[in-house]
């Protein structure tokens, strides 16, 4: 099997996988959560490349010819890095994609204002990895950020749906508005933030526009593909899913059958600290 590896520090990613799979159910899939380490958001540049490095080798390992970085934390940290560096001394025939940029190519056609706001970890905020993809595409793009550290613990908790999570929610949400009143398009930069969905569209301004990311990843995706027959017959094809986990295997299930409303959902654990 040569699945398409789709990597995350937590659950969040399988809201990426989730929209992949139903755009293209065919082929195979291996999800990859390091949640012993999750969450990544406040660790070092240093220490979320080498969490990074450790689980795409992993996923190289067991057969993926491509890997998603379906976390934005890594995808800002991470994946400049080993795709310049690391890919050329491994493997150059490999791809490492993320998913920063199918989000702002959606996010320029989107914005009239050209003002944007990032709702994100303070691992991703801080990065600059939105402003400067942004800029790439339109300089003229005027970027607002916040960091949500209370958000990925909410979901991560299953407290994403509870009246504590109002609070801070609405509280992030007015936060970035009064900053800047002319933001038109929002971007929920961490893939956990689709489970709190109907909080924020709560306290979001109408007329803004909210940008969840797994569709637009799933598009870029099929695209990419499309634009690369190379890649995409090296992919087998038998419409599976595997998931493997770093934390205990019994507890990823139980989380993840809610994400993924899959049930019996089995995983695996495995060690990456070390992977050979």
């Amino acid at each position: 099997m040569s699945p398409i590896g789709i990597f995350d520090s937590g659950y969040g990613g399988l809201t990426i996988l989730r929209q992949i799979r139903q755009l293209m159910p065919q082929y195979d899939y291996l999800y990859l959560g390091d949640n012993a380490r999750a969450p990544y958001g406040g660790h070092s540049f240093e220490v979320i490349y080498e969490y990074t490095w450790q689980a795409v080798r992993a996923l190289f390992q067991r057969g993926c010819p491509l890997v998603i970085l379906a976390c934005n934390t890594a995808s800002a940290r991470a994946l400049r890095t080993i795709q310049r560096e690391n890919l050329e001394q491994y493997d150059a025939t490999r791809r490492v994609l993320g998913v920063i940029h199918p989000t702002v190519e959606t996010v320029c056609q989107l914005t009239e204002t050209k003002h944007v706001g990032l709702l994100g970890t303070v691992g991703t905020v801080s990065s600059g990895s939105y402003e400067m993809e942004l800029h790439k595409l339109d300089p003229a793009i005027h970027v607002t950020g916040m960091a949500c550290p209370m958000w990925v613990p909410l979901v991560e908790n299953f407290e994403y749906d509870s009246p504590g999570a109002d609070y801070f929610v609405k509280k992030r949400i007015e936060g970035i508005m009064q900053a800047d009143p002319q933001i038109d398009t929002l971007i929920l930069g961490c893939t956990h933030y689709p489970l709190l969905m109907e909080k924020i569209i709560k306290y979001v301004p109408q007329g803004v526009r909210i940008v969840p990311q797994g569709e637009y990843v799933a598009q870029k995706l099929e695209d990419y593909l499309h634009r690369h027959p190379d890649m995409q017959a090296r992919i087998s094809r038998g419409a599976s899913t595997r998931y493997l986990t770093t934390e205990s295997a019994e507890k990823f299930q139980e989380s993840a059958t809610l994400f993924m409303h899959e049930p019996g959902l089995v995983a695996e654990r495995i060690d990456i600290n070390n992977p050979s």
